[in-house]
């Protein structure tokens, strides 16, 4: 399967990594692709890098890994993205880590599925560092990965994802509930970086029969 993901900076850069390194093929997609070119090939033959609009044609699944305030242009670039499964790996951050700009009543994926017509958006690799999405071993055992999205064939691929990359996929069901999600971004934020835990803070999972 191919992955493309839009976006090379940390996030990006973390999760084309983790799945080069268990043998998928990644996809970056940026504005200037020259600017990435060694970044990437640093991951392999498994790895290149173009345009985004390239790299959104190339893949059935597509990751967003850039800016909050990308994603509109992004979205409203292809008329129509005929059932490719979109996952929304963003934060609607507000300034200086202050908190969120959307909330309460939508999330940002939620605003984000509005303007992706055809799409099946995803919320998911939102909620933790980079750190984490590079390397997510910890021997207390996999740190948890939440997953929402009104498609459940699209949302099961996501979950895919991020247990191949070593995270404990949590279906958290349709997408409103990226209205938590986002929340609880920050709250890994707080930790991790106000309180001083460090990046690669995690949250797993404790299941019980």
């Amino acid at each position: 399967m191919s992955i493309s993901i839009i976006g090379a900076g940390n996030v990006g850069m973390a999760l084309g990594k983790a799945f080069t390194q268990r043998g998928e093929t990644v996809v970056y997609g940026v504005p200037e692709p020259a600017k990435y070119q060694a970044a990437v090939a640093a991951l392999g033959d498994k790895a290149r890098v173009t345009t985004t609009e390239q790299a959104i044609a190339a893949s059935d699944t597509v990751i967003l890994a850039v800016p909050y305030a990308a994603l509109p242009a992004i979205a409203q670039s292809v008329p129509d993205w005929q059932g490719k499964v979109l996952i929304d790996a963003t934060n609607p951050l507000a300034p200086g880590l202050s908190g969120l700009s959307v909330g309460t009543t939508t999330s940002g994926a939620e605003e984000l599925a509005k303007l992706a017509r055809g799409a099946r958006v995803v919320k998911a690799f939102n909620t933790t560092g980079a750190e984490n999405m590079a390397d997510s071993r910890y021997p207390q055992g996999a740190p948890m990965m939440p997953v929402c999205g009104d498609d459940a064939e699209a949302r099961q691929r996501a979950m895919a994802l991020a247990t191949l990359i070593g995270f404990d996929a949590v279906d958290m069901g349709p997408l409103m509930a990226a209205r938590f999600l986002e929340p609880f971004a920050m709250t890994w934020i707080h930790l991790a970086i106000k309180q001083g835990y460090g990046r690669n803070f995690a949250f797993g999972v404790l299941r019980r029969s």
